[in-house]
């Protein structure tokens, strides 16, 4: 699998995908007075709404950071908060990045691909921004993550790697049927709440009973790849510890695997993509 996916990649254009990316990133807050510092006030916004009314209101609380020490539910939150956003724009962005570049599509040619990828690349590096001010807030705090830094790194990786793969299977299908973005935002709202973002993963009960069916919810929950990068993250960030040795080969085998699909699919449609714009 590794082998096929370096062969696609072989070549591939970086010098447009750079060009692309730095397009994305100057139009994500054009004629804006506050410009890059909405990267930072957006998810400080959903932070505070979210701690106030999950942290307070339903008073959830968060379990001590093993070994570190830490409990503080609005740390807890971003650690889990900030990956899912990453997400969530990603596949948004790239999933109407084919629609939205018709003009170009139709008149040049170019490997399609980059497109959702710049749109990932660009969110990738706005997400970069939010963690590098999330690292200083837990360094202020007492949280020493600097030797951990290495090991966010890749797991952002791992995570733009995943993002891409499911954000070019988007890009594709939205050309044929505009429906996925609109169904796509409802998706992602029930995959955030099937995602231990707000509350800690043993939270939800073991088992829940539902039309006469007993279901494993906690089991359930974790086949949710989402969960296992927000566990990750919160190992490294929050916790101060090394991830599962099965989570990572979880997160590695299944992000390239999830790309090297999306690949895959995104070249079976994009022959025809001008032609159906």
């Amino acid at each position: 699998m590794a082998s096929a996916l370096a062969q696609r990649l072989r070549g591939y254009p970086t010098e447009l995908l750079y060009n692309l990316t730095l397009r994305e990133l100057r139009g994500k807050f054009k004629r804006s007075a506050l410009g890059w510092l909405w990267s930072i006030i957006n998810p400080i916004a959903n932070i505070a709404v979210y701690s106030v009314v999950f942290g307070i209101f339903f008073d959830v609380v968060a379990p001590v950071g093993d070994p570190s020490g830490l409990e503080a539910y609005a740390l807890f939150l971003v650690a889990g908060l900030l990956p899912w956003t990453f997400l969530a724009n990603g596949l948004s962005a790239s999933a109407g990045s084919v629609v939205a570049n018709e003009s170009l599509v139709t008149k040049v040619y170019f490997p399609r691909s980059v497109l959702p990828a710049a749109a990932v690349a660009a969110w990738l590096a706005s997400y970069g921004i939010e963690l590098l001010v999330f690292g200083v807030l837990l360094l202020v705090v007492g949280n020493m993550i600097l030797p951990w830094v290495p090991l966010v790194i890749a797991l952002m990786l791992l995570q733009a790697a995943f993002v891409l793969g499911v954000g070019m299977i988007l890009a594709a299908v939205n050309v044929y049927f505009r429906d996925v973005q609109h169904f796509l935002a409802i998706f992602l709202n029930m995959w955030f709440y099937a995602t231990p973002v707000l509350y800690p993963p043993d939270l939800p009960p073991e088992r829940y009973e539902l039309l006469g069916l007993d279901l494993p919810v906690r089991d359930l929950l974790a086949l949710n790849p989402m969960a296992i990068f927000v566990a990750a993250y919160r190992d490294l960030l929050y916790h101060l510890r090394f991830p599962e040795p099965s989570q990572w080969a979880v997160l590695g085998f299944g992000s390239l695997a999830t790309l090297a699909v999306g690949l895959l699919v995104f070249s079976r449609f994009e022959p025809r993509l001008a032609e159906v714009l």
